[in-house]
């Protein structure tokens, strides 16, 4: 909605502005339309509201990433591994839930909801067993050349902001972000969306500390029904 009123705002100042659309106050319809007046010339770089409307209607249009986004649309199972233990030896927490993906705006972007429950490190530091809720948004940006996403979760009050590209060899999409869980502990994230088939996919999660690369999750998805 903030996207679409801004384009709007840039449209109607632009239409002020271009002196085909403006008459001056001291300018009588008469004396504009006489031969012998000459009218005043375009503002150098003066944008075309014609042409940006073309522009934009044409950024809108669907592609092949929007549709290989929508065809991952259905009810998803997942199997979640998590290493929280620093001890490169210690075995995962495992996990399992339930995703949703559904197509919107008209197949340019797609929404998941996601429902599990983690064993997650305590404010004592024990494993406990905590219910899991997230969202997801994933499209692909014409303009930036790139997919796009966000997440929120209940685990957190920010949201995480991601752009990634596609690997049609390997079937993969690769997702780069930076998450602060904690005033001033950053780390930068990379996530690697391999889908097998139309039926599978993995999540690899892999998180960036000091220079060293981590995966710290894996998430298996297989469609609902499906083995």
């Amino acid at each position: 909605m903030k996207t679409f009123i801004s384009l709007i705002t840039i449209l109607f100042a632009a239409l002020i502005a271009t002196p085909s659309f403006a008459q001056s106050p001291a300018t009588s319809p008469a004396t504009a339309s006489s031969p012998g007046t000459a009218q005043p010339a375009a503002p150098s770089g003066q944008p075309n509201p014609q042409e940006m409307m073309k522009q934009m209607l044409e950024m809108s249009k669907l592609n092949e990433n929007h549709k290989l986004l929508s065809s991952l649309d259905g009810n998803w199972t997942f199997n979640i591994k998590t290493w929280w233990n620093p001890d490169p030896n210690a075995k995962p927490q495992e996990s399992k839930g339930t995703a949703t993906r559904k197509t919107v705006m008209g197949g340019r972007y797609v929404m998941m909801d996601v429902t599990g429950r983690m064993q997650m490190p305590g404010e004592d530091g024990k494993m406990k067993d905590m219910q899991f809720k997230g969202m997801g948004l994933e499209g692909y940006d014409n303009i930036k050349k790139k997919f796009v996403a966000s997440w929120i979760d209940n685990m957190g009050t920010g949201i995480q902001f991601s752009e990634g590209t596609y690997d049609p060899a390997t079937r993969t999409i690769t997702y780069t972000s930076e998450l602060e869980p904690m005033p001033g502990m950053k780390s930068q994230v990379r996530e690697e969306i391999k889908i097998a088939d139309n039926n599978h996919m993995t999540l690899n999660w892999y998180e960036n500390h000091g220079g060293q690369e981590k995966k710290t999750m894996e998430i298996n998805y297989t469609r609902a029904g499906k083995k």
